[in-house]
């Protein structure tokens, strides 16, 4: 029973949006953006942290991939996001990949209705298995908004834990070679 409401909630997620191969061409560019952080995960941990990050994004195949590298200077690190879109199931799989690991995350899979786009999918936290849902937000052509939540329950409840809000930027200021400079 419990493989069948597996297979039901996967389903049903993987066809609640309309993916299309151009959902993230909005988003080709530089950004800078202002990262808004839970100090600890699936504590009831209420202090947050606050830092600047800038990001560079380009599309390949047609928009069928995206690639975006994304740094932190006040932490010392940064990230690269690999979007791909799968034309047979109409949907999006986006993978991440931190500098502090150089390992590829499990993708978190869906699609966009109008500028609202959710991404779900499972993976572990500290060694706790979780639900991942990623939200987007196409809030104009020079602002977007990202939101990571997880459920320790099996999506009874979400604790979001991590948010970013984009702001466009001047490519020459702040990305090289399609890289953020720095």
């Amino acid at each position: 029973m419990k493989k069948l409401l597996l297979a039901l909630v996967l389903f049903t997620t993987a066809n609640l949006y309309a993916a299309g191969p151009h959902d993230f061409d909005y988003f080709a560019g530089s950004w800078t953006t202002k990262q808004h952080r839970l100090k600890e995960r699936g504590t009831n941990n209420k202090e947050w942290e606050d830092f600047p990050a800038t990001l560079c994004m380009s599309l390949y195949l047609g928009g069928l991939a995206t690639v975006d590298e994304l740094v932190f200077p006040t932490k010392g690190w940064s990230g690269l996001t690999v979007r791909l879109f799968d034309v047979t199931k109409k949907q999006w799989s986006i993978y991440w990949v931190s500098s502090k690991t150089g390992t590829l995350d499990t993708p978190v899979v869906g699609g966009f209705d109008g500028d609202r786009g959710e991404f779900y999918g499972d993976d572990t936290d500290a060694g706790r298995p979780v639900r991942v849902r990623y939200t987007w937000l196409k809030v104009d052509a020079n602002h977007a908004r990202w939101e990571q939540a997880f459920s320790y329950d099996g999506t009874k409840t979400w604790e979001t834990n991590w948010t970013a809000k984009f702001t466009r930027a001047d490519r020459n200021k702040v990305c090289a070679s399609g890289r953020p400079k720095g």
